[in-house]
């Protein structure tokens, strides 16, 4: 029996088929996408990074009406532009670190004969009924016309010139039929309403089975409560066919339908698999057939759900094959806190991002702010400058920078034969197995903060230590060795435990060590041999770089201008719930410095002990009270505020205070016995 991998190992325990969304064909992956494939890619490269058997399959999605369409205006060949595209596409998730072990398209013979022979399952099974179907037809080209080859306006919002499948303005869904004064494409003319007659998959004959399916811990909790309501409205016949000309395969006994191009888009995972097994002596059926023991788990976006939790499950259970395992949701990214907007530079292209910006911090920062539910996830590109300056380099790399910079100078790269303290080190690496855990749970943002107090407690060791000053006296030399070798193999534990998160940069400290990173190698602290010389591992984000992305995204021409901002004094503020104020983390902290902010007359600049960290917090308090009165008083702090420059000064977080203002604000009272850190409820 032919395994996934030829050379997989038997004494591996999990062996997994991963899949993400297929990209379409049509464009340039951007921003948004990338969440998605990055989320996987993390999922997958710590499952091998564990030794599981895990194997990593996507493809374009190649067919469809807008493909048709948008080879016509450029005047080429469909099959020009998806080969185009998937080369584009190729070098962006390649560039980003994204790791497919295929990356195949849906335009192949694979997926031809996947799609061929699942139709002709559920057509012999009694699932594919005909139906007429009202269509709009030109008379002048002699053919019905796909949505998208009439345009008009929009029957919700009005909004002229518009698709005939859905308002890129509103965002209404309705029939080609609904324009209004609807037109062809193709010569401007009137279509008439003619019946044609379309393929139908009779989904309410699977009800009983999704239900069950559902209900067995396939699919996220909040997932499974949106499928329930679709449900109790009724499932319908979902239509699986469309007249050519449509680019795509044909139906088999058909001669003028071709399959809907979300038909065949989701078999493209089996397509792909496919010519997989047929370039690694893969074993097709033994994933594929309804008993295996391979686990298939799909990552996709919350708008695709309905797709791949119940018509792609039913058409595989109807068609004799396995189910998913899981299915994982994710939410949207919005930039700055708002959808992604071509006027102000913040729909981003990969390629946008990659001329100018590290992809390794972008990974960093997704995986901070990814949990394993459905929520959208903000990329504040302020807060992005921040984070990895602060967290990635300042915290992490920073403690191979002083410590492999110190071994270079002073001690020929040269580890001690012992560490400084062996069982400080062992917490380190023992460490792994709960981020392992979180990573396994797609809780990658509760991985990167526990990552990072690891790194606060190491960096605060090696300042306590000071091994630039024990380097220097002959009585303490040896001493400061063995702090830089313990810092060394702290920084070894730290990037092996992001080395899903940052790939590359991983890959620049296995140069460093000489070795390559292994989970169960951090198990062996590396002493008693020679290091490579320190050299830089990665360059701090510059805010001007980021500018330079923003502007890049623009459109060369002008947009509509912006609605006018809502008055400043608005009357009463927008209402929230209770659980949006309960996400509110209130903290006890002791002011330990205050000084003015040049140049903001009313701003104070403190740095408050919060019990596990230090911040830094801009406070609008000068008019109410002095710096010298603040240091040493307990204050309640936003502990969950994101951060944000304040008159040049980076602010990590809120004081509470209330008050008319200047003069009177008022800081909550806190009580003086209350502990640094606690929670205020």
């Amino acid at each position: 029996m032919s395994p996934l991998f030829r050379n997989r190992r038997a004494e591996m325990s999990r062996s997994i088929v991963v899949t993400a969304a297929l990209p379409y064909a049509n464009g340039p992956i951007h921003l948004g996408h990338l969440v998605e494939y990055v989320q996987a890619d993390i999922w997958v490269r710590y499952q091998k990074l564990v030794g599981n058997d895990c194997l990593y399959i996507c493809a374009d999605d190649a067919h469809g009406t807008p493909i048709m369409l948008s080879a016509r205006k450029q005047g080429i060949d469909p099959q020009v532009l998806i080969d185009r595209i998937h080369a584009e596409h190729a070098a962006d998730f390649r560039d980003f670190s994204v790791q497919f072990d295929i990356f195949h398209t849906t335009h192949s013979d694979e997926n031809r004969e996947c799609a061929s022979l699942i139709y002709n399952r559920l057509k012999e099974a009694g699932y594919i009924k005909r139906k007429a179907v009202a269509q709009a037809y030109d008379e002048e080209a002699g053919m019905f016309l796909p949505d998208r080859f009439v345009k008009g306006g929009c029957p919700n919002c009005k909004t002229p010139d518009q698709y005939g499948d859905a308002c890129e303005k509103c965002g209404a869904t309705y029939s080609p039929l609904d324009l209004i004064d609807g037109r062809s494409v193709l010569n401007g003319s009137v279509p008439v309403v003619r019946d044609s007659e379309h393929l139908f998959l009779e989904l309410g004959k699977f009800e009983t089975m999704l239900k069950a399916w559902l209900e067995d811990d396939h699919v996220q909790p909040e997932v499974r409560n949106k499928l329930v309501e679709w449900f109790e409205a009724g499932l319908r016949d979902w239509d699986i066919s469309r007249e050519a000309p449509y680019w795509g395969f044909q139906i088999p006994g058909e001669t003028d339908k071709y399959f809907y191009v979300w038909l065949d888009a989701p078999i493209g995972y089996m397509g792909a698999h496919k010519r997989w097994c047929a370039d690694n002596d893969g074993d097709f059926e033994r994933v594929w057939k309804p008993d295996s023991d391979i686990e298939l788990v799909q990552f996709i976006g919350k708008d695709i759900a309905y797709f791949h939790t119940l018509f792609w499950p039913a058409v595989l259970h109807g068609s004799g094959h396995r189910t998913p395992t899981k299915v994982y949701c994710h939410g949207f990214l919005t930039v700055d806190g708002r959808k992604m907007s071509k006027s102000r530079g913040t729909f981003i292209a990969a390629r946008t991002w990659l001329d100018h910006l590290d992809p390794q911090a972008l990974r960093f920062y997704i995986a901070a702010k990814l949990a394993s539910g459905v929520d959208d996830i903000d990329l504040s590109l302020e807060d992005f400058v921040f984070r990895v300056n602060s967290d990635l380099l300042g915290k992490v790399v920073n403690i191979a920078s002083r410590c492999a910079g110190i071994l270079k100078k002073r001690y020929g790269n040269q580890l001690s034969a012992v560490l400084d303290d062996a069982d400080a080190y062992a917490e380190y690496a023992a460490a792994r197995h709960e981020v392992g855990a979180l990573y396994d749970a797609r809780e990658y943002a509760k991985a990167i903060r526990h990552i990072t107090a690891l790194a606060d407690r190491a960096n605060k060791y090696i300042n306590d230590a000071a091994p630039w000053a024990l380097c220097k006296s002959e009585d303490t030399f040896e001493q400061g060795r063995l702090v830089c070798t313990q810092g060394v193999n702290i920084f070894r534990a730290l990037i092996t435990m992001l080395a899903p998160v940052v790939p590359r940069l991983a890959d620049g400290a296995a140069e460093l060590f000489g070795t390559p990173l292994t989970w169960d190698g951090l198990d062996a602290p590396l002493l008693g041999r020679e290091i490579a010389a320190y050299k830089h591992l990665m360059a701090r984000i510059d805010k001007k770089n980021v500018d330079a992305v923003v502007e890049a995204s623009k459109p060369a021409e002008p947009m509509e201008p912006p609605k006018p901002a809502a008055p400043v004094y608005a009357p009463v503020a927008d209402t929230i719930t209770y659980d949006d104020f309960m996400k509110v983390d209130l903290r006890v902290g002791t002011v330990l410095s205050a000084e003015p902010v040049k140049k903001a007359s009313k701003l104070l600049l403190l740095t408050i002990d919060l019990g596990f960290e230090q911040r830094q917090v801009v406070a609008g308090i000068r008019k109410a009270y002095s710096a010298e009165a603040l240091v040493g008083r307990k204050v309640a702090v936003v502990a969950n505020l994101a951060p944000r420059k304040i008159a040049g000064e980076m602010s990590e977080g809120m004081v509470i205070a209330a008050g008319p203002g200047p003069a009177e604000i008022f800081l909550l009272d806190v009580d003086e016995g209350a502990v640094n850190g606690m929670r205020i409820k």
